[in-house]
């Protein structure tokens, strides 16, 4: 399953069960040939009653990909909402995945009021924070979202601990650049954060009681054992704002 896409980013690792506390956070449903199984390949979040939020990298440009928000992600009986993936026109796998946010624009609206569903930023709120001092390694982060839960030795090396449940954890801030959003997912500090095989993960802003429900940023990659950083995508950025604007409106 570590083939699920490349360089991926997004399950969670030292986390616990989302326990219904994120039901807009959703998984991208494939059916993956050389394992003859349907799996949950990547995270996302329903901003919109037809708007799902995701990576670029997660699928093609006009490809058809279902969502479900199945907690416990079953094969055969999990619920599935069939829609048409589209990424930002500049996305850019061979340059560190620049631009990697793209949306599946769903064929059916979910019966939802959109004040229940998470928000997304507003602009540059960030680089705001980041240059009034508000973010600083204190800063907390909640991940969401499927797939792996980590890697543990076992026979020929690192075998990973395979998830499709939807999980929690937290992690620190580390750094902010133009359109990342770094934080801390080691263990022997106590944070948490995401792994292979679920990229497109919603990166809250706050955790715990503080936790908000604005997704500040999308997992985009990480380290390879999934210990050190979760690299996230920032969605208060211009080039993510002007295209999500094209199927949402933006705070």
């Amino acid at each position: 399953m570590v083939v699920l896409s490349a360089a991926p980013g997004g399950a969670i690792t030292g986390g616990e069960p989302d326990a219904g506390r994120h039901p807009w956070v959703g998984g991208t449903v494939i059916f993956l040939p050389p394992i003859q199984r349907t799996i949950v390949n990547c995270t996302g979040t329903l901003v919109a009653p037809t708007v799902f939020v995701t990576a670029a990298h997660c699928g093609r440009d006009g490809a058809r990909i279902p969502v479900t928000f199945d907690e416990d992600f079953d094969a055969a009986t999990s619920v599935r909402y069939p829609g048409t993936f589209i990424t930002h026109p500049d996305y850019d796998p061979a340059f560190e995945f620049r631009r990697d946010v793209a949306v599946i624009v769903l064929d059916e609206p979910i019966a939802v009021d959109p004040a229940d569903l998470p928000r997304l930023p507003s602009a540059n709120l960030l680089g705001q924070m980041n240059a009034a001092g508000a973010v600083d390694p204190s800063t907390k982060f909640t991940f969401v979202g499927y797939g792996f839960l980590g890697y543990e030795n076992g026979p020929g090396g690192k075998q990973p601990i395979i998830g499709q449940d939807r999980y929690l954890s937290v992690g620190s801030y580390q750094a902010l650049n133009k359109d990342r959003l770094r934080t801390s997912q080691n263990p022997t500090q106590g944070d948490g954060g995401t792994c292979d095989g679920d990229s497109g993960a919603p990166n809250f802003l706050g955790a715990g009681a503080g936790e908000t429900d604005i997704v500040v940023a999308l997992t985009s990659t990480g380290d390879t054992y999934c210990r050190a950083t979760n690299v996230a995508y920032r969605l208060d950025t211009l080039q993510a704002r002007s295209f999500l604007a094209g199927y949402v409106t933006l705070p």
